[in-house]
């Protein structure tokens, strides 16, 4: 079947690239010249405010419609898919100890699917087609059964194809059987996501022919001269290496609206409060490709739970929501006063944003977007080194030792950088180099404790892993018995991504677990893009240096040039996805299938 494409073309984020404060005062002329609609979102003024919560759905029996809908967003419709009728789709609300029943009707054209992130369940109710499951077939009903085995904030969403990104998702909130260890008097659940006009087949398809085709905010001349981002000097050995530093996020706000709850900026979807209140706000990160910083100007946030689990209070200013993540945090605004959310994406290319307030109606100003982020030497996995500190000789000796093209090394500078070789296999045995590989990181290292790109230099408190602390002892305090390294590789020119450079398509075994094992694993990233890894069936724990405390998550974000390490118990049998969130990522190849079977003469 042939696709219509929706797209708003290349000539749409021009608007974008003027300085906030001349586009404010250019909107009262754009508004008399009829062109204030084309400015971006969170530039346009909000509307009166939408305090409508999602729909919900509870009980032991649920039912639930997969159908294309249309999405108004900002004023704008564009085609999606919905669950009953609604972007997001309905909030399910579970409880702990009980037995669900959910009966998911599939009216689109081809085959569908729903998986419940981060909720322990059966390998063959864990939704995802070709797996453990064999998919919904068109107009096919298919009836998941699962008992409720813990509490906390998840969500669902679509395995099949790039249905997430039209709007196929959903939050999942499970209340605790017995007492709630936070306290708060209110809550809202707020869905973060980013929904393009653009058919995600064609945004597929440009970042096959053009990989940076969204990259809207790369370094000019001009801002050469202004004396801005990289020097001269910098940027010819960034060249010769063929790397972009502005290559931040693959899809950007050149494509996307970036929504709370289904709402655009303008829309001012509305979250109520009565001062002094304890306000819940429970954060889900359901976007397609959209790293976001959350914050509130203004309105510290405690930190209460991280992937459905509770960890000890934290507070802090500002959180880097990885792409399939989710944080609870409590807030306590004061005063007849309106807080915006901000949900800023990680390149700064736009914005998504909502706003508390203890009546309909109100707002407050949205920031501007911050300096987009440069990458550097750290993110290539160069060690500790920032691009500052490393010398001309020792860059020029990296273009040369990678076998790339550019300025040919000095004769001591070969030498010295040898160890930075950007194509050493020896470093990585188990990768495959093939053309899915375009580096191995020379000196990857343990980022786990560092802010998020961009967030570095912020003058206020941003949540970092080693800042999460479970509220409660891990259930296995085991040692591990065996480690595995795994490499997350890739090729941006040609978009491919894998698993030490195989994709799943071309995996010929599964990744094998014996049930029960305790396996230290730690993902080293070969890319200059940060990798947001889920593993599906299982929660792990973070090596953070928290002992018996260390945070259990289900997705962590592995950042540029930087490994990450956790601790997993194989405890559910059966055949489960492990992969990088990012949608076109996965759909690309960065996906592998993890198979957790019974030792030898060990009962299933």
């Amino acid at each position: 079947m042939r696709q219509r494409v929706f797209g708003r073309g290349r000539g749409w984020l021009v608007t974008t690239r003027i300085n906030r404060r001349t586009l404010l005062e250019g909107v009262g002329l754009g508004a008399a010249l009829g062109i204030a609609p084309r400015l971006p979102a969170w530039a346009q003024a909000v509307s009166g405010g939408l305090t409508t919560p999602p729909p919900s759905l509870s009980g032991p029996d649920i039912r639930l419609r997969i159908a294309r809908m249309t999405l108004t967003a900002d004023g704008r419709r564009s085609r999606a898919i919905g669950i009953n009728g609604a972007v997001p789709g309905p909030l399910l609300r579970l409880k702990e100890g009980s037995t669900v029943r959910l009966s998911v009707t599939n009216e689109l054209d081809e085959d569908s699917s729903i998986h419940w992130h981060g909720v322990l369940v059966p390998a063959d109710m864990d939704g995802v087609p070709g797996v453990s499951f064999p998919g919904i077939k068109p107009g096919a009903t298919f009836v998941y059964q699962f008992p409720i085995k813990q509490a906390g904030t998840y969500w669902y969403h679509s395995h099949s194809g790039l249905q997430e990104q039209m709007g196929h998702y959903g939050p999942i909130v499970i209340d605790p059987d017995g007492p709630d260890p936070v306290a708060y008097d209110r809550e809202h659940v707020v869905v973060l996501s980013d929904h393009s006009q653009m058919s995600p087949h064609e945004i597929m398809r440009r970042l096959k022919l053009e990989p940076d085709y969204f990259d809207y905010q790369k370094q000019t001349l001009v801002s050469l001269l202004l004396g801005r981002d990289q020097p001269f000097a910098e940027r010819l050995r960034w060249a010769a290496m063929r790397m972009s530093p502005t290559d931040i996020s693959d899809v950007t706000g050149a494509a996307y609206t970036y929504l709370v709850n289904g709402h655009g900026p303008r829309d001012n979807w509305t979250a109520l409060f009565s001062a002094g209140e304890r306000v819940r706000l429970r954060l889900i990160n359901a976007s397609a490709m959209t790293t976001f910083n959350v914050r509130i100007p203004g309105l510290p946030m405690t930190v209460v739970q991280a992937d459905g689990q509770n960890v000890r209070p934290h507070t802090t200013d500002e959180i880097q929501v990885a792409v399939a993540e989710t944080y609870d945090v409590i807030v306590t605004p004061g005063g007849d006063r309106a807080y915006t959310l901000v949900g800023e994406a990680m390149d700064r290319s736009g914005m998504a944003r909502a706003t508390l307030a203890p009546r309909p109606g109100m707002s407050a100003p949205a920031p501007r977007l911050r300096k987009r982020p440069l990458a550097t030497m750290r993110d290539m996995g160069m060690g500790p080194m920032s691009a500052s500190g490393v010398g001309m000789s020792r860059m020029d000796g990296m273009a040369g030792a990678a076998g790339m093209p550019g300025t040919a090394p000095a004769s001591g500078g070969a030498r010295r950088s040898m160890d930075m070789n950007m194509r050493d296999a020896s470093r990585a045995p188990q990768v495959v180099m093939g053309p899915g590989v375009e580096m191995i990181a020379p000196m990857p290292v343990d980022r786990m404790g560092d802010r998020g790109e961009g967030l570095e230099h912020v003058g206020h408190r941003v949540l970092v892993y080693t800042d999460l602390v479970a509220l409660e002892r891990n259930p296995d305090l085991r040692a591990p018995s065996r480690a595995l390294t795994l490499h997350l590789t890739g090729n941006m020119q040609r978009y491919m991504w894998s698993f030490d450079g195989v994709k799943e398509s071309d995996a010929k075994t599964p990744i094998p677990f014996r049930q029960d094992e305790r396996v230290r694993i730690t993902l080293v990233n070969d890319t200059m893009m940060g990798h947001p890894i889920h593993l599906h069936g299982h929660f792990f724990e973070l090596v953070t240096g928290h002992g018996d405390h260390a945070p259990r998550k289900h997705t962590v974000m592995v950042q540029p040039g930087g490994t990450a390490t956790f601790d997993l118990t194989a405890n559910a049998l059966g055949d489960w996805a492990f992969h990088c969130h990012l949608l076109y990522h996965m759909h690309a190849g960065m996906m592998r299938i993890v198979s957790v079977r019974p030792a030898p003469g060990q009962a299933a």
